[in-house]
């Protein structure tokens, strides 16, 4: 079954998961609202995306340097409570995520942070190069927004894959986390310094 962007939206605005998350488990389940819903209730997700609405404003600061010392990363990582900031396993996510920032250089934390001049200037390069291959007018706009998922996904933190385990995405080990400590966490900001560029 094709899950169009109307059901994954459906689907959002009565669980308020991340878009990804939702696509994810309405392919999971061929489309089955309802089956959706529990899928997201089993991974925890529902329960970290009802946290969303809380304030993280403590947090730890993350950093990881590679072992050649031409890469370093400082990541911010946000919680609800100072308590759950000192918590091991939170620092251990904290230091996880900077590790993958320095291999897989993303440019934004989510795909809100891309701004709409960037999506309309990519996705008009797509449709020039769709049209310039021959493809039939109809399919245009859906091969479009393919690529503009797989953009999302290459440049946005929480979409990526994990460069640990690439089943899951950075989003996925934040969810993992919420749903056992039971607080809201998020990614504040990063920043990636590697020799010789400047960003």
């Amino acid at each position: 079954m094709e899950i169009n962007a109307a059901i994954v939206k459906e689907l959002r605005e009565k669980t308020g998961v991340g878009m990804m998350e939702c696509k994810k488990a309405l392919e999971e389940t061929q489309g089955d609202m309802e089956k959706a819903v529990d899928l997201l209730r089993k991974k925890g997700i529902l329960k970290a995306a009802k946290r969303a609405g809380r304030s993280a404003a403590n947090g730890f600061i993350a950093s990881y340097i590679h072992h050649s010392g031409t890469i370093g990363v400082m990541v911010e990582l946000n919680c609800e409570t100072d308590f759950v900031a000192k918590n091991n396993e939170f620092q251990a996510l904290g230091r996880e995520i900077a590790i993958h920032v320095a291999a897989s250089n993303p440019s934004y934390i989510n795909r809100d942070e891309v701004s709409p001049e960037i999506i309309s200037k990519e996705s008009e390069i797509y449709r020039a190069e769709v049209a310039a291959s021959g493809k039939p007018p109809q399919v245009v706009d859906k091969i479009v927004e393919g690529k503009l998922e797989k953009f999302y996904k290459d440049n946005c933190l929480l979409e990526q894959p994990f460069v640990r385990d690439d089943k899951v995405t950075v989003q996925d080990l934040i969810h993992q986390l919420t749903s056992k400590i039971g607080e809201k966490i998020e990614v504040g900001r990063f920043v990636r310094f590697q020799v010789g560029t400047r960003n």
